[in-house]
């Protein structure tokens, strides 16, 4: 089978504040180069959601990510703007103590290598 070539990236230039952006005529979205909304394909979502594709189809279904939406009957993609800013929401709320975390596992339950409870010989 043959090994697909990459695909193009867009490499966006670092710059010191907003207006040097500004000044050079670009914008911190990639939509601004090239006039268009910028849409990424199940691939790229991945690398950037490391999550499950039930998850994912999950979350759009209780309204807690971005939906997709088809191009063709057999491409789906996801606007690149709200899948960041989907991101940048969660970040906020873990660093604001307001994610949900999974509890610890009961150790306790163990049938192998079970914990020893202290006091106990």
């Amino acid at each position: 089978m043959a090994k697909r070539p990459n695909r193009a990236r867009i490499v966006m230039p670092s710059y010191e504040d907003d207006s040097e952006r500004e000044a050079a005529g670009n914008s911190k979205h990639a939509a601004i180069l090239t006039g268009l909304p910028r849409t990424i394909r199940r691939h790229e979502l991945k690398l950037m959601v490391p999550l499950a594709d039930s998850t994912i189809h999950t979350l759009e279904k209780l309204g807690e990510f971005p939906r997709r939406f088809n191009l063709t009957p057999r491409c789906v993609v996801w606007d690149f703007e709200e899948v960041e800013a989907w991101i940048a929401q969660r970040r906020l709320s873990s660093l604001e103590g307001r994610a949900k975390v999974a509890p610890p596992p009961d150790l306790s339950q163990r049938k192998i290598r079970p914990i020893k409870l202290a006091g106990n010989s």
